[in-house]
């Protein structure tokens, strides 16, 4: 694997001050991401794991499901009570939680990597079918902070 390259971030699945949670390449392959707990951005380390099958695929479908509720939400044409999230909402993306909640939990033996957050130029809309506004540079965790 090499690092230092700017990779994809497919998916944000969880932010705050920076992302936690998510889909991104590692070394060009779709790797889940999750951020330990602790630690501010500076420095947070991450798990990294390998995305397998066809999970990249479900993945992305239900994003797109999520990207373009929010495209209407921040048009003013749905509330925040409408967030597909918040289950009940969207069947399909009710069931795409259900199949891939299990695929999301950390294995044994992830990698544990820091992040670097890259703002993409030309800068597109924060969330896009394909992706978010920016990408990822990683590298080595080094030594866990206690």
């Amino acid at each position: 694997m090499h690092l230092g390259e700017v990779e994809r971030v497919y998916i944000e699945s969880d932010r705050y001050d920076g992302p936690w949670a998510g889909v991104a390449d590692v070394g060009g392959v779709a790797h889940y991401f999750q951020a330990l707990e602790g630690l501010d951005m500076d420095r947070r380390v991450f798990q990294v794991w390998p995305i397998v099958g066809e999970t990249l695929a479900l993945e992305q479908e239900q994003w797109a499901i999520y990207v373009r509720w929010n495209d209407r939400h921040e048009a003013g044409e749905e509330p925040l009570a409408t967030h597909p999230g918040h289950g009940g909402v969207d069947s399909r993306y009710d069931e795409l939680e259900q199949l891939l909640e299990p695929l999301r939990q950390p294995p044994d033996d992830t990698l544990l990597l820091r992040a670097e957050t890259v703002w993409l130029e030309p800068k597109p809309p924060r969330y896009y079918l394909d992706g978010v506004d920016y990408g990822i540079r990683w590298r080595a965790a080094g030594v866990l902070p206690a």
